[in-house]
């Protein structure tokens, strides 16, 4: 098995936390990316105690942001504030990265929008930085720029990132989100010592749901291979995730979904 493999918990939304790290240990995937609800279930103290327990360790933490106010429910939140609690959360459980999802456009103003996330930033990296974690600026693929992330693209999250030391802030690939853009080689050739996270997973076709549409590796057009040589390319020797949004796998076992996962990556992505 590739030891870069990380199974991102959204994947195995059915399991709980102890449940999730459990499984990896016993699978042999030595990473996972872990989800803040799911902490909150568990509590971080003991999500740190289980992550030691069983030897595995936390690829990233999501989801900071939300700097613009704009989230997909529409209910209000201070960004900044909540992702220093983030901060913390992640630095307890020995995360190195937290991923950033900024937030969708506030008051029909794009430009505005996304000063206010570089504004957040700027803040926020010095307080992350102390503590050991490096913010990941995860641009979203643009039919979700409405609600949840105004960058959509990983040259606009680069241009943020290289204001501030880069093992402060980074940004995230994710190839559901960028596998379109035409320019994405070049734009992760320049994002070389910047990419903090490199997540995989397919896209269904027809999609079903601008969320929901993603599947495992090998069950979609993306061309994972050449993505990974890419970002090897760039320098990134760092966990891969596997992270599907999928409904299907929602309602099914964990461990199946896992060892699906496993197959699916190694056919696919190593």
């Amino acid at each position: 098995m590739d030891p870069r493999l990380s199974l991102n918990q959204i994947t195995t939304k059915s399991w709980s936390l102890p449940e999730a790290v459990a499984g990896c240990a016993q699978a042999g995937v030595g990473w996972i990316g872990l989800w803040r609800d799911k902490v909150a279930e568990t509590g971080v103290d003991e999500a740190a105690r289980l992550l030691k327990e069983h030897g595995v360790r936390v690829s990233s933490l999501c989801r900071g942001g939300f700097f613009t106010g704009v989230t997909p429910d529409g209910s209000p939140v201070d960004g900044v504030a909540r992702t220093r609690e983030a901060i913390d959360e992640a630095a307890a459980l020995g995360a190195g990265v937290l991923v950033l999802v900024v937030g969708g456009i506030a008051g029909n103003d794009l430009a505005a929008s996304r000063q206010r996330v570089a504004d957040a930033v700027g803040e926020l990296a010095p307080y992350a930085g102390e503590r050991g974690v490096r913010l990941g600026l995860e641009p979203l693929h643009p039919m979700q720029c409405a609600e949840r992330s105004v960058l959509s693209t990983v040259e606009q999250a680069l241009a943020i990132a290289v204001e501030h030391p880069a093992e402060q802030v980074g940004v995230i690939v994710d190839e559901f989100h960028v596998w379109w853009d035409p320019r994405i080689e070049d734009a992760i050739a320049a994002a070389a010592g910047r990419i903090a996270g490199f997540h995989v997973c397919d896209v269904l076709v027809p999609l079903p749901d601008p969320l929901l549409g993603r599947a495992l590796p090998g069950d979609g057009p993306i061309d994972h291979r050449h993505l990974r040589a890419a970002v090897e390319a760039a320098g990134y020797t760092g966990p891969i995730e596997v992270e599907v949004f999928n409904a299907d796998l929602w309602s099914r076992p964990g461990g199946a979904v896992l060892a699906e996962t496993i197959t699916a990556f190694e056919q696919h992505v190593a």
